[in-house]
């Protein structure tokens, strides 16, 4: 059974950081693209990132130049640094493969900018 558990969300003020993690299981992760997707309250979930497994990213427009994606194919893990955060980077956000998978969703973990 394919696990993904995202963790390091929190509260934060308008232009703090953020690190998120997604531990990965039950997948040969080295060999997967993962992403991280997000969801706001009434919005439908989007694409934040993506990282090959040989390191190429992509990002949407809206997190260019503020949020890095990378991943330790020892750990299983995949990482978001979000920094220069906005109150419209409040969301949930998820980790899972790109293109996704609609049977491996977590629980995501929430992201709050505010001050």
């Amino acid at each position: 059974q394919v696990q993904l558990v995202e963790s390091g969300g929190g509260l934060v003020q308008p232009g703090g950081s953020l690190r998120l993690s997604c531990a990965a299981s039950g997948i040969i992760f080295s060999l997967n693209v993962m992403g991280w997707y997000r969801q706001a309250p009434g919005k439908e979930r989007e694409l934040v990132a993506h990282i090959t497994s040989g390191g190429s990213t992509r990002y949407a427009d809206s997190v260019k130049g503020r949020f890095t994606i990378s991943r330790d194919n020892a750990k299983n893990t995949v990482y978001l640094q979000m920094n220069s955060l906005k109150p419209e980077d409040t969301a949930i956000y998820y980790c899972n493969r790109w293109p996704y998978s609609d049977l491996t969703w977590g629980k995501g973990t929430l992201v709050t900018v505010s001050s």
